[in-house]
């Protein structure tokens, strides 16, 4: 007689093993979902693309604001208004570049 357990025969992979596996791995990823528990990745993903759209408004939005207030003090409306806001569009564009070029941590 060989060295296995009595009763188990050496045979290959039950599919109901596996089918209970996948249902397990669904019931846990339901649970993890329901207990708030987060994916990683879609967690890099959301902060990236919540750090892309700050970068967006706050280059319009800061651009605007310093060509209002320089016009208001200058009275210069609205050439500073309009110069302000496309160099915090260019900025904006040019952090976001930026954002895409970096090479993701392995």
């Amino acid at each position: 007689m060989t060295e296995t357990e009595p009763g188990q025969d050496p045979v290959g992979e039950d599919p109901r093993i596996t089918s209970l596996e996948k249902r397990i791995e669904r019931v846990e990823q339901i649970e993890r979902v329901r207990t708030g528990q987060r994916d990683e990745q879609a967690d890099k993903n959301t902060r990236l693309g919540n750090r892309v759209l700050a970068e967006l408004i706050g280059g319009l939005a800061g651009g605007a604001l310093v060509g209002w207030v320089l016009d208001r003090f200058l009275g210069t409306q609205p050439w500073l208004l309009l110069v302000f806001l496309f160099l915090g569009i260019i900025v904006a564009f040019r952090n976001i570049y930026r954002i895409s070029m970096q090479r993701p941590k392995e």
